[in-house]
């Protein structure tokens, strides 16, 4: 099974998912597709009856290519590697001002001569680089083994979230607008592409310049086009997208642009104050372009806005599936406990006759009630069709589940810390489930009798 196929045909979410509407504003026992959550003896990850995990990967330890596990592993992505291996490349959300043995060059960068200088995106002026960048991890799903990890881009800062393409390649985002200056040798807050790879290789450390410099989060390939959608991690930012100048060819430039409501412009989607959108309620959307996308001052979202686009609360996790974009405003919502958004593409989009039929845009549901959902962040569509998302709350920590007919779930709890959860993504095959507990620097491999 390709990437592609896997993309069009792994997320059955459809017009079923309509039915979770009613939900919006009512509790629910959480035991919902699977049953209630077991207390793990390992105190790790809480699953429900007849699934298991296996801890498959450790901050700390030393790799294939003889680096180290970086901290802070973030948002993933599969793809199918070689005689049936599973690729999963993986974020490192290191900050500009983390010591060294956050990265993977060791305590003393005693590592770092290993690498050649074109390696890293980053070198910085004092020659200690910037630390974040992706690891990818080679895994059997038959055996449930991990047969390799290694590097696979460096020198980037704060990689937060990103989005598979289905060219098998991984667009990993830089969470951060810092400048060169007096310590960094480079401008940040840019997009660079790492192709999934067995072999222990990294990636050429070129940004997507063309994709805007802000604070990037995550991004959906709409596979049909190679457009790419974008979120932006701001209280005020925008939901972007690139049409690219070649498909495939995200390093040859295109045109960045800002989603904007049609006859309501400078919309404040939020609902902080007042519930401007209702649940369920399509709206017809244009684009508009945007110019001086490197923005020095960091004021592209800004200067978006003030053109009519429209505002979002902290745009996070992004994915594509049903032929559509689903992503996560982490504190939109009357109680800023989070909302989910569908983006339907116009059968014309990126072209001028998208006007005859604009895509629209949905408030997909907003919860308000910390029980069913709490600051959604990450988030994946199963091979059956449930919506499978990360929380990043102040309280317990879990993996919610919505199914097609709008029931919520929990699907899995942290049980080893208040740590938020990231990177969730299943295997090609759909056998299992990968997820990080980011700051105790655990990933996991989960799997069960999953529906379908």
């Amino acid at each position: 099974m390709n990437r592609r196929h896997f993309l069009k045909n792994a997320s059955v979410v459809a017009l079923g998912f309509a039915g979770l509407r009613s939900f919006i504003a009512c509790r629910q026992e959480p035991q919902g597709r699977y049953g209630r959550l077991l207390p793990d003896p390992q105190k790790t990850f809480d699953l429900p009856d007849g699934f298991s995990y296996q801890i498959i990967s450790r901050v700390g330890q030393q790799m294939s290519d003889g680096f180290i596990v970086p901290q802070r592993c973030d948002a993933m992505a599969t793809f199918p590697g070689p005689n049936g291996l599973t690729l999963i490349v993986r974020n490192h959300e290191v900050d500009s001002d983390a010591d060294a043995g956050e990265g993977a060059f060791g305590e003393d960068y005693e590592l770092l001569s290993r690498l050649p200088p074109e390696a890293l995106y980053d070198a910085c002026k004092n020659g200690k680089p910037a630390l974040g960048g992706t690891t990818t991890l080679v895994f059997d799903t038959r055996t449930q083994r991990l047969e390799a990890q290694h590097l696979s881009l460096a020198g980037t800062l704060r990689n937060c979230a990103g989005g598979p393409t289905p060219w098998n390649s991984w667009i990993t985002c830089e969470e951060t607008v810092e400048r060169a200056g007096d310590r960094l040798a480079q401008d940040h807050g840019y997009n660079f592409e790492v192709p999934a790879s067995a072999a222990p290789k990294l990636a050429s450390p070129v940004p997507l310049k063309a994709m805007g410099r802000f604070n990037h989060e995550a991004v959906a390939v709409h596979p049909p086009t190679s457009i790419v959608y974008q979120t932006e991690d701001r209280e005020d930012g925008l939901l972007y997208r690139f049409l690219p100048n070649q498909p495939e060819r995200l390093a040859d430039g295109g045109k960045l642009q800002a989603l904007c409501i049609i006859d309501q412009p400078s919309l404040d989607t939020r609902n902080w104050d007042e519930q401007k959108i209702v649940v369920g309620a399509l709206l017809a959307v244009k684009w508009i372009d945007l110019e001086d996308i490197d923005a020095p001052n960091d004021d592209l979202r800004l200067r978006g806005f003030a053109q009519g686009a429209a505002r979002f609360a902290r745009g996070e996790g992004a994915w594509y599936g049903n032929e559509a974009i689903y992503f996560a405003s982490t504190n939109g919502g009357r109680k800023q406990k989070g909302q989910i958004w569908r983006y339907i593409p116009s059968r014309f989009e990126g072209t001028p006759d998208e006007q005859k039929e604009p895509g629209r845009l949905e408030l997909f549901v907003e919860p308000n009630d910390s029980n069913l959902v709490e600051n959604a962040d990450n988030l994946t569509v199963a091979p059956w069709g449930d919506l499978i998302v990360c929380e990043d709350g102040d309280n317990e920590q879990f993996l919610v589940g919505v199914t097609p007919e709008g029931e919520f779930y929990k699907l899995g709890k942290n049980a080893t810390s208040g740590s938020e959860l990231a990177g969730v993504t299943f295997s090609p095959d759909g056998t299992t489930l990968f997820v990080n507990i980011q700051h105790d620097g655990l990933t996991l491999a989960i799997t069960g009798p999953w529906q379908g």
